[in-house]
């Protein structure tokens, strides 16, 4: 009873502070895989089940109305889009990489300004106003110009984690040493030669960003936003965050430096509670017995039935020589030569499968929903990476041995079969999991509602300014401390000119004083 008591007391002190007005807020999430949005949509409607009005420009809106919740769709953003994602396997070399992905994120940015919806309603000054501004932090810089626009706070989501694009937008630091970038596929232990690499591909990744494609995102924020643009130029709002939420957690990957407005919240999406199969999965896999299932996908962007006629076949023969049934997403009905211990399904409730017990592998790209969600559920991994930061989630599944990785393109029955029974067969991946979901799991609140908490900190606290570091204010000379090495180098190299200019003279004045002396003699 006394305990009831001074918790009633508690809450009557402290309602004043915590307490909060709904809040309107516009979400910016327009890109077409359907991953990125499946991580932030559960912490979106979170936001508008607690009152707040979310209206959220996306490209996957409600299939039924949700109350405090707006959809503004931006379905144009698809155009292409199955190219692109074949483009992205052609040969290409680094800068062409990085041009070809940043071209990608200009006219997805440009999509969105150019929708009919987004110019009728929001672009209008004093049409209408919102209080907080959630983007996806995505190098589509032009649209952080609505938190200028509507004078209001803007907190970043990162579905993949922090790159250096990412930390210059709160001032965090991320030494090349051991911080790699996504997309080299390396871990934070890293080799001489791999260092290097490391460097040299942030190096141009930066370069061709703000060289090619960021004056192409200020023409986009000053064309559509011109009265922000000329009140706050672009190159300050993308300095200026309140916050960013990352889909990480050092104890999915390893860790590392964050500054106080960075906050972890790896596997935003997964629910803690599994909701029941349908009745052909959940029959499908009770009635594998003692063998158990295995599940197959290969994400929303890379599609099974786009992979080489070869390589289906090999899957195929290798799924049927195995005592276990497997569920395979594949994106059309028929799948010719299917085994009977092979289900397929265009979809399938991801999450909810890895929760069932008798699932016991999961084959995956490696993406990162993906990756969270097997360690969440404490199942190893066969990692087949296609692109962009896939190479690095499985190399850090490997590393930390709840699972392996081959190579897609030159897979082989008896590599693929030999790896999966590595995995079943051998405890170590199983056991370890299991213990990295153990870790996973141990925090004091989940990522929903730690990243709702921060929101709304943000909220309460008018922009929580007291949280940006001075590094956010800093040109990239004056943050790297280059004018001040470049000072000090120079002063070095200019006393060095001295002393050897200094010596230069007194050889001289030794080499005619002697040749002096030496006449004089002579002379004598």
């Amino acid at each position: 009873m006394l305990a009831l008591r001074q918790a009633l007391i508690s809450l009557l002190v402290l309602w004043p502070i915590y307490s909060l007005e709904a809040a309107r807020i516009l979400a910016i999430f327009p890109f077409p895989g359907p991953s990125q949005y499946i991580n932030v949509v559960p912490y979106l409607k979170a936001l508008a089940a607690r009152g707040h009005e979310v209206t959220s420009i996306n490209a996957f809106p409600q299939k039924k109305p949700l109350q405090n919740f707006r959809d503004i769709p931006v379905l144009e953003v698809f155009n292409n889009y199955e190219d692109i994602i074949t483009d992205l396997g052609d040969p290409m070399n680094l800068w062409e990489e990085n041009d070809f992905i940043n071209k990608f994120f200009v006219d997805i940015t440009r999509a969105v300004f150019l929708n009919k919806e987004v110019q009728e309603t929001l672009l209008p000054p004093g049409k209408d106003h919102y209080d907080l501004i959630i983007v996806e932090a995505l190098r589509s810089d032009a649209y952080y110009g609505f938190a200028a626009h509507f004078n209001a706070p803007i907190i970043g989501v990162s579905t993949f984690g922090a790159d250096w694009n990412i930390d210059e937008l709160v001032g965090n630091t991320s030494p090349f040493s051991y911080i790699p970038l996504q997309t080299t596929g390396f871990t934070d232990r890293m080799t001489f030669r791999q260092r290097l690499t490391n460097i040299v591909d942030t190096a141009i990744a930066w370069l061709n960003y703000n060289l090619v494609h960021m004056p192409k995102q200020v023409e986009i924020y000053e064309k559509y936003l011109p009265e922000a643009a000329a009140r706050v130029p672009l190159k300050e709002l993308n300095r200026n965050f309140s916050l960013v939420l990352l889909n990480q957690h050092f104890s999915l990957s390893f860790p590392r430096p964050y500054v106080p407005n960075m906050i972890e919240v790896g596997g935003l999406h997964i629910s803690h509670k599994p909701a029941p199969l349908p009745k052909d999965i959940d029959e499908f896999i009770q009635g594998s017995g003692e063998a158990g299932v295995i599940y197959f996908s290969l994400g929303s962007n890379v599609k099974s039935k786009d992979l080489p006629a070869e390589t289906r076949e090999t899957i195929l023969k290798t799924f049927a020589s195995l005592p276990q049934r497997v569920l395979w997403k594949f994106e059309v009905d028929q799948l010719p030569g299917k085994p009977p211990n092979v289900f397929i399904s265009k979809w399938f409730p991801q999450p909810d499968i890895l929760a069932h017990p008798k699932v016991k592998l999961f084959i995956t790209h490696g993406g990162l929903l993906s990756t969270i969600e097997s360690i969440h559920h404490g199942k190893p991994v066969l990692g087949l990476p296609f692109f962009y930061d896939q190479f690095l989630n499985v190399e850090r599944a490997r590393q930390a041995g709840f699972g392996l990785s081959l190579d897609h393109k030159s897979l082989t029955q008896q590599d693929f079969k030999h790896t999966i029974e590595r995995l079943l067969k051998e405890p170590q991946f199983a056991d370890k999991a299991r213990q990295m979901s153990a870790r996973y799991r141990d925090q004091p609140m989940s990522p929903q509602e730690t990243a709702v908490w921060w929101t709304e900190y943000v909220l309460r606290h008018k922009g929580a300014p007291h949280m940006r570091v001075a590094g956010q204010d800093l040109n990239f000379l004056a943050y790297h401390s280059i004018d001040v090495i470049a000072t000090l180098l120079g002063g070095a190299l200019l006393g060095l000119i001295l002393v050897v200019f200094v010596l230069w003279k007194l050889a001289k004045f030794c080499q005619g004083f002697g040749q002096s002396k030496t006449k004089k003699q002579k002379n004598q």
